[in-house]
């Protein structure tokens, strides 16, 4: 696949940051153009190479891409893409990297302009860390994308935006956006509620003996949490469905201690290791 002439970039914190150092390194795009709310950020990202261009005008970088890659946070995509769709030539791609997809999908799928794209994307390789200053040149490398097209999409711009990814080391798959939202809530969304819940509720008088477990535990607990409030928001029905079989799994725990029936414990944390084992093997 030949190099993109101009990339737009809209949200250039960790995800949008990677992308921008993933095209600069790869050499995969003539321009990268990085923009972002504050003043302050666009200065981190170009000083971090995250774009080559840093233009505070979203309508005025969207008229002259190739593709617009939106990262910015889930109750803001939707808006964002219809902004840059409206500006855009026709031909124009345009995806996205929101841990949700349903909603956004459903409110862009055949309401943009005439030639304009957009096809839903999620890579799986964030994490506690946020801005530009967290960008890592390959953040997807080896790492999963979800991209979510439906029967509106051309065959050709899905299998372009799936190229782009893979350009940046990534792999894909396709899912629809609503089985997307079921299996993300229990591997992404519902731990991120379980390591804030163990967390916050750690007695702030032992904080000075946690260890690795606890860190290792709570790390992602330390995310950005109005980004977090957005995407249990919209994904709730699955969150909470998720949730039910966390809560089936501690209740099982909590009646095999109280019982002191070590056979029905071994085999919990044996379901439990075996899930661990085999989720590291697919990675």
């Amino acid at each position: 696949m030949k190099p993109w002439d101009t990339v737009v970039i809209v949200g250039v914190g960790l995800v949008g940051g990677s992308i921008g150092l993933g095209l600069r390194v790869k050499k995969l795009a003539r321009r990268g153009i990085g923009l972002a709310p504050r003043a302050s950020s666009l200065h981190a990202a170009q000083t971090s190479c995250c774009a080559t261009d840093t233009p505070l005008m979203l309508e005025l970088s969207a008229a002259e891409a190739d593709l617009i890659v939106v990262c910015t946070p889930v109750g803001r995509i939707v808006d964002d893409v219809r902004r840059a769709a409206a500006v855009a030539r026709p031909g124009t791609l345009v995806t996205d990297a929101g841990s949700t997809k349903g909603s956004i999908v459903a409110e862009l799928d055949g309401t943009l302009p005439a030639g304009v794209t957009f096809v839903g994307s999620h890579p799986l390789a964030g994490s506690e860390k946020n801005g530009p200053t967290a960008a890592v040149r390959d953040l997807f490398v080896g790492r999963t994308v979800v991209v979510t097209p439906t029967e509106r999409k051309p065959p050709k711009a899905v299998r372009t935006i799936e190229a782009f990814w893979k350009q940046l080391g990534a792999r894909t798959v396709r899912m629809s956006a609503d089985e997307h939202d079921a299996a993300l809530a229990a591997t992404s969304h519902v731990p991120h509620v379980v390591a804030s819940a163990r967390a916050g509720s750690t007695p702030a008088d032992v904080l000075h003996l946690t260890a690795g477990g606890w860190l290792d535990t709570t790390r992602i607990a330390a995310a950005d949490g109005p980004l977090w409030v957005q995407i249990l928001r919209d994904n709730r029905r699955h969150v909470t469905a998720a949730l039910d079989q966390v809560e089936k799994s501690l209740r099982a725990f909590r009646a095999a201690i109280n019982n002191g029936d070590e056979q029905a414990l071994e085999q919990l944390l044996e379901v439990g290791k075996q899930r661990r084992t085999a989720a590291t093997k697919k990675r």
